[in-house]
């Protein structure tokens, strides 16, 4: 059975596809169903539509994680933090350390 919340955010996005709450709310829908591939894509569209939006790039890389994509993981966790220290985002850069700390060595 389809998520309501994912069919209700691909709904609106197809009117506003340039709104990046939207994105980031399907992308974590997608991760609270533990569809990593799709929450990727969501939080990766997220990014492109507003590079700064550094809760995204963490949420990014939480999934990247799930799905064993550490180097890329590293890769978003890196850029997450340098959004984040641009936004003031104390907590996301913590989190984005810890997991960047937590992924195996390349």
């Amino acid at each position: 059975m389809a998520n309501p919340k994912i069919e209700q955010f691909k709904k609106v996005l197809q009117m506003d596809p340039k709104d990046e709450t939207l994105w980031f709310g399907l992308g974590k829908a997608y991760m609270s169903d533990e569809n990593w591939e799709e929450a990727i894509t969501a939080l990766e569209e997220c990014i492109r539509v507003k590079p700064q939006y550094s809760a995204a790039y963490l949420a990014l890389a939480q999934s990247l994680h799930q799905k064993h994509e550490f180097e890329k993981c590293r890769s978003i966790c890196n850029e997450g933090i340098t959004a984040a220290t641009k936004n003031g985002d104390l907590l996301v850069i913590k989190n984005l350390e810890e997991l960047k700390t937590a992924l195996p060595s390349p």
